[in-house]
């Protein structure tokens, strides 16, 4: 990565070689932060873009991160204090007085600045407010207003909107001579004498229509507009089905306070799809920044349950010792039907987390779902079952019961794998219905289910079929 300055913003060249490019850079950094001066330190990060800047404050530790974040507190760059991770976005805004935080939020658009502020407790909040600007301060407490995760609280509120009888040349010249518009923008909303939003037209279809023309001949008035109350997830999905760039947003009344446009969609998609891989895991927000009582915190909920679910699966083995006496081998096939039940049972469970998540998965196609589910169970379970049961025939050809043996871990096969794929539809959709989040309840509860039942159906034939 080159980069020249002449009086002019820094220019950042992306190429393909990029991150092996940030590597170097990066380890350049590290050597000057260990042994350069101040001037060699900020000449080098002179050329980063704020992006990878912020990646490489996540990749410092210790003595090294302080000095850079020394450096660079002196004239924040509100890109770079937006891009950093949030525990190290919090480190930043512990080191600077309200006041300067106050001076850099200022400079972000009204959306940028709620996420900073609305991790914060009550109190530096309202620290930080009492800083800013009357203007500045009342667009962020409008977005502060609105619920975590909601459109609101994720809407921007500067956007550029027009009157209905405006004329496209009143339009362009209100572009050209207003001072206070948005830095970037691509649409433009219209809107009624009580500033309802009646449509919105994109900038390039203004700029090709002639100048006499009223904005409300040329408006699309089928544009998507959003609820401030929408959900964030419900939100990503509305952007992805009508590829939208840019959505109004307005109140309960109607009227238009604000727009969203596809880059902040695109960042709750990625919250959303890293807060899911998190939640299957079982392990919540965790970075590998967090402290060892942190993450052992983290982690100590869904292990202590799973914890009890493996004693309600070592219980249904102890109701079967007399079998388990009488065959030593039975213990030894035990564990190949219960991961693969439980491995079934994260299949089915991954697909339909996902399938609620996108809104495939509804009333109308739940039945449907269930019996594609029970047939594939079925037809896996019978071809697992048959090659299961033929390496237990050569497995133990020296017992006289072999074949009995081969007969007991198929069936117990089939049905663990019917019952895995049939509990990793209903056990989401159960969940979803009593309001608990099925990302994160559901994969400990499946595999306790094919654990039990893959160690019941297994023990249980071998009783009647061995003994």
């Amino acid at each position: 990565m080159q980069a020249t300055k002449d009086n002019q913003d820094v220019i950042h060249r992306i190429d393909p070689e990029s991150s092996e490019e940030f590597s170097n850079r990066f380890d350049a950094l590290v050597c000057l932060l260990s042994e350069g001066t101040d001037q060699e330190v900020l000449r080098q990060i002179e050329g980063f873009h704020h992006s990878d800047l912020a990646d490489a404050f996540g990749l410092l530790s210790g003595s090294l991160r302080k000095r850079l974040l020394d450096l660079v507190k002196i004239e924040l760059d509100p890109d770079l204090l937006f891009e950093l991770e949030d525990h190290l976005r919090k480190e930043v805004t512990d080191s600077l007085s309200p006041k300067e935080v106050a001076e850099v939020i200022t400079e972000m658009d009204s959306d940028e600045a709620v996420q900073v502020l609305e991790d914060m407790d009550e109190l530096e909040r309202e620290e930080i407010l009492s800083e800013v600007p009357d203007e500045e301060r009342e667009d962020i407490q409008v977005g502060l207003a609105y619920p975590e995760d909601s459109a609101g609280r994720r809407m921007q509120t500067d956007f550029v909107s027009v009157g209905l009888n405006w004329t496209v040349g009143q339009t362009i010249d209100f572009l050209r001579d207003e001072e206070d518009l948005p830095d970037e923008f691509l649409d433009v909303f219209v809107v009624d004498e009580n500033t309802k939003a009646s449509g919105v037209i994109s900038l390039s279809r203004i700029l090709r229509s002639p100048r006499p023309t009223l904005m409300r001949e040329i408006c699309d008035e089928t544009q998507v507009i959003v609820p401030a109350s929408m959900v964030q997830e419900e939100l990503a999905l509305l952007f992805e089905k009508y590829d939208l760039t840019t959505a109004g947003v307005v109140d309960a009344d109607g009227r238009l306070i604000g727009m969203i446009t596809v880059d902040d969609v695109m960042e709750v998609a990625r919250e959303e799809f890293e807060e899911d891989i998190l939640r299957l895991g079982g392990v919540g927000e965790e970075t590998v920044d967090d402290g060892v009582l942190q993450s052992s915190a983290k982690r100590f909920t869904w292990l202590f349950v799973n914890l009890g679910t493996a004693i309600l699966a070592s219980m249904v083995i102890g109701m079967f010792d007399a079998t388990l006496e009488e065959m030593v081998a039975l213990a030894v096939l035990m564990p190949i039907v219960a991961s693969m039940g439980g491995n079934a049972g994260t299949q089915t469970l991954t697909i339909t987390v996902r399938a609620l998540a996108t809104k495939e998965l509804t009333p109308y196609n739940t039945l449907r779902t269930f019996r594609k589910e029970l047939v594939v169970g079925f037809l896996n379970g019978c071809l697992f079952a048959v090659l299961a049961g033929l390496i237990t025939v050569f497995w133990f050809y020296h017992l006289n019961d072999a074949t009995m043996l081969g007969l007991i871990i198929a069936g117990a096969m089939i049905i663990n794998l019917v019952v895995a794929g049939l509990a990793g539809v209903a056990l989401p959709i159960f969940l979803e219905k009593m309001k608990i989040d099925p990302a994160i309840a559901s994969g400990v509860f499946v595999t306790t289910i094919t654990d039990v039942v893959g160690f019941f159906a297994f023990l249980s034939l071998a009783s009647i079929l061995l003994l």
